[in-house]
């Protein structure tokens, strides 16, 4: 069952009442290239989320990013120095006796004084938080997974039918070739005929040219390789493990396949069908680099 590179996995959790949230997205590409992104003081995780990565991912380009709280505090959290509040409080005491000034010291005018707050980011290098995060991320993974399957499985069910036209382009080529060898021994005859009639002579000479023709435009290994190609492909579209780059390979030898009928052939009809059939092989070709 083929397996799409394009997909997006989302989760969300909480550790010790703050938000976690887990995103991975992954798209096109010819190897597997990951990129994760971890709050600060997060960087030892990086080794075991890539393992996780791996297990999940074998081609395109994976990204991760873990991230936590909302808003501006995200990722942060106050720490108040108590010692330090009183120490202020008790100066502006002394300061409204000795002076003997009026009003309040209340919690707006010790709040004015910055120092008092200590803003730090939450420490995230504890084993509770790893767990947490480590089981988003499987989970993450997981919908990823479901939905690259889902559209695996949508992929398979159009190469499969295009494969289907191929296969009867390529019937269509088998059952004019006897006729494009025949028609040019037709038009040669009318024209010898044409000009100087019919000996033995002109007509061994004929069969001589017929023949050096029928070497020229048989494609008849062409035909067997580029069947033998399309075989292996319908069963490699079966297959239960990455095969992206496989297929694209098959598709390139395919096409030199079909490159050389057309060029062999010499023949209208054979050279519309090698159209289509450059046409067919495109699409696939398109739908293939989607294929992990």
């Amino acid at each position: 069952m083929l397996k799409s590179m394009t997909g997006f996995g989302k989760r969300e959790g909480t550790c010790r009442g703050l938000a976690v949230a887990v995103e991975v997205r992954s798209v096109n590409h010819r190897f597997r290239e990951m990129v994760i992104r971890v709050p600060k003081g997060g960087g030892e995780w990086e080794e075991e989320l890539k393992a996780l990565v791996a297990r999940k991912c074998r081609r395109g380009r994976i990204e991760l990013v873990v991230a936590y709280g909302k808003g501006n505090d995200r990722g942060k959290h106050v720490t108040l120095d108590r010692p330090l509040a009183r120490h202020y409080h008790r100066v502006l005491e002394d300061l409204r006796r000795d002076f003997r000034l009026g009003g309040q010291i209340d919690i707006e005018l010790l709040a004015s004084f910055r120092e008092v707050f200590h803003v730090a980011e939450v420490p995230i290098d504890d084993k509770h938080m790893s767990r947490v995060v480590k089981r988003l991320v499987s989970g993450a993974l997981a919908d990823l997974d479901r939905m690259q399957s889902k559209e695996g499985k949508a992929l398979q069910v159009d190469i499969a039918k295009r494969l289907k036209t191929v296969r009867e382009i390529h019937q269509s080529i088998q059952r004019r070739l006897p006729l494009v060898v025949k028609g040019f021994r037709e038009r040669m005859r009318g024209r010898v005929q044409a000009l100087v009639g019919s000996t033995s002579e002109q007509d061994a000479r004929l069969d001589k040219e017929l023949a050096l023709f029928a070497d020229r435009c048989d494609v008849t290994e062409e035909l067997i390789r580029f069947r033998s190609h399309g075989a292996q492909f319908q069963e490699m579209i079966k297959k239960r493990e990455p095969v992206g780059r496989q297929l694209d390979f098959l598709l390139q030898e395919m096409g030199r396949e079909v490159n050389t009928i057309g060029a062999k052939a010499n023949d209208a009809d054979v050279s519309k069908h090698v159209v289509q059939l450059k046409s067919e092989l495109e699409k696939i070709r398109e739908q293939v680099q989607n294929v992990e």
